[in-house]
């Protein structure tokens, strides 16, 4: 286990010896940017909810332009907030020559497209990929932009069905979209390495992946300032966050940011 002050020589040896690499990030990537966490979002008249009561199908079939409402606020939070350093050192190991790099994110704000990295899969959907909540076609509409955050606001209509057009991201209760989430898996399993970054290991079945590389003796390491659950799938532990760790990664790998 190594602290922030410099690359673990091990990790620094895994990341220079593979051509193929998978990065799997969760909620920490995005907390240096200033995004609040799905229940840390909670503020000013939407502290007396529960998020996981607000996230279902059942609360959208019972009020849509509530949970429109609320999901307007977060993507207005996502959207004042920027890419960090990490989010634009995995776009400059994106763009080495004779390197393969897969980016799959448990998050669904748009951050690493935004740093202009490719991103494999969005395991729990993406907030800003809309689509009809009845006939399930994408939708070209948008959030508004809050500049507070209010009560309830109608959702946009379809313009192929007529129905609702629903946020893009994974409900409670509902199941991962199987393409990304087996395109995810392929890809770890195949790497020569697989990081993973401020992921907490807790919400399953993105928390297997790490281990479904692992037994198939791909190498894991994991970038965290704190001890998770996925430290126990972990080769070499490096307490350290992303902002922090991926540049210095980057920088010893001979590569640029972004």
């Amino acid at each position: 286990m190594t602290g922030v002050g410099r690359v673990p020589p091990r990790v620094l040896d895994l990341a220079a010896g593979a051509e193929r690499v998978y990065v799997l990030t969760g909620a920490g990537m995005s907390a240096e940017s200033g995004i609040p966490t799905f229940r840390d979002a909670q503020v000013g008249l939407w502290e007396r909810f529960d998020p996981t009561e607000l996230a279902t199908p059942h609360a959208w079939a019972a009020d849509p332009a509530q949970v429109w409402a609320w999901y307007a606020w977060r993507a207005t939070l996502v959207r004042r907030s920027l890419p960090n350093a990490g989010h634009r050192a995995l776009a400059g190991w994106q763009a080495r020559p004779g390197v393969r790099l897969d980016v799959a994110t448990q998050n669904v704000d748009d951050l690493h497209e935004r740093a202009g990295a490719e991103v494999l899969a969005h395991v729990h959907g993406s907030l800003f990929a809309l689509r009809c909540s009845v006939c399930d076609r994408p939708s070209d509409a948008a959030y508004p932009e809050l500049a507070e955050p209010v009560g309830r606001l109608d959702p946009p209509t379809c313009t192929a069905c007529g129905g609702t057009v629903r946020p893009g991201v994974v409900w409670f209760d509902e199941t991962l979209p199987e393409e990304d989430f087996l395109a995810a898996v392929d890809a770890a399993q195949e790497a020569d390495l697989v990081l993973v970054v401020g992921t907490s290991g807790l919400v399953h079945p993105a928390a297997t992946i790490p281990h479904l590389a692992g037994d198939r003796g791909v190498p894991v390491v994991e970038v965290n300032p704190a001890p998770t659950v996925a430290s126990e799938a972990a080769d070499e532990v490096w307490r350290a966050t992303a902002a922090t760790a991926l540049p210095a990664l980057l920088e010893e790998l001979g590569g640029g940011i972004p």
